[in-house]
């Protein structure tokens, strides 16, 4: 909670606040504020952000607090799905606030935080366990991946805090964190590889640089034993037609060399992600891929449902 200070519209101010510097509940409640979280707002010309939101947040709750689970994944600006409320953690129960938008959850008074001024929140390893509680194991792996991949922790680190939390999520950061890995490039070159791995398929490299051709190309995810690459296109590298003219000549590169690569976009796993583990199961079986197996797993089902109307 902030110290007492000179009252400053600029920066998250509770209702309480605003009465006594003479603002009534209807200038409050009109165009020269904004409601940040319920009894706390700010001058309405202050853009709304992660950050602004953590403020109010510790503003309006007592005791050592620091922002923490979704909340504070969205000021490290972790890739999230949509997730309802914001989250606070207290060292003390009865600092636990009642507000109709704020979860409160009692933590650990050793938790790593991180503070910048009248801000603290969660530090990425925490962030990681605390999102256990909120993510499907494939949202956790995503994030697990960006944060290793940002270089905001260490796998190796990643895996000793998740191995030794006693954090309620911990049990599922534990099964998230075997599948995280290094030198991923982004959140849908993790759920490419994550319906095959749940699938049953032997795990493929993850950006591994292979000799093809004349030049030298890195690849989303392969099996290099039996030249076979996974990529995923999401249509952005498209924004610049030298980006899109290199990644058709290193496609072209690999297939001289005797490579063979398949192409998936976003339809493949949000919609078809059915046809998408049979296409790449007939690639890898007639590739003759040790250890592929003849009847693949079911597993991936509960995470990339198969779209109505796609079947």
């Amino acid at each position: 909670m902030r110290e007492a200070a000179a009252f400053d519209p600029r920066r998250p101010f509770t209702r309480a606040e605003g009465r006594a510097a003479g603002l009534t509940d209807k200038v409050l409640g009109g165009p020269r504020f904004s409601r940040l979280l319920h009894g706390v707002y700010v001058d309405a010309r202050i853009a709304r952000t992660p950050e602004l939101v953590g403020l109010a947040l510790l503003l309006g709750t007592p005791g050592e607090a620091w922002v923490s689970h979704a909340s504070a994944a969205r000021i490290l600006g972790l890739p999230l799905p949509a997730l309802p409320g914001e989250h606070v953690s207290v060292v003390a129960k009865p600092d636990r606030t009642k507000r109709r938008d704020v979860r409160s959850h009692v933590g650990d008074p050793s938790a790593p935080v991180i503070r910048r001024g009248d801000l603290v929140h969660s530090a990425p390893v925490q962030v990681f366990v605390e999102l256990a509680e909120q993510l499907t194991l494939v949202d956790l792996v995503v994030v697990g991946d960006w944060l290793v991949r940002r270089e905001l922790v260490t796998l190796a680190r990643l895996r000793q805090f998740v191995g030794t939390s006693r954090l309620k999520g911990a049990a599922a950061a534990r099964v998230a964190v075997a599948f995280v890995r290094e030198r991923v490039d982004s959140p849908m070159e993790t759920r490419l590889r994550m319906l095959f791995v749940l699938a049953g398929f032997p795990e493929p490299a993850v950006n591994l640089t292979v000799d093809a051709g004349n030049g030298r190309c890195r690849y989303d995810l392969c099996w290099p034993d039996v030249k076979v690459v996974a990529e995923y296109d999401g249509r952005h590298h498209a924004q610049r037609e030298e980006q899109w003219e290199a990644d058709l000549e290193r496609r072209e590169l690999i297939d001289d060399d005797g490579w063979r690569i398949r192409v998936f976009v976003a339809n493949d796993l949000y919609n078809t992600p059915h046809l998408t583990v049979e296409r790449m199961g007939r690639l890898l079986r007639a590739a003759g891929l040790r250890d592929m197996p003849r009847v693949l797993r079911d597993d991936w089902r509960a995470h990339f449902p198969v779209r109505h109307g796609y079947l």
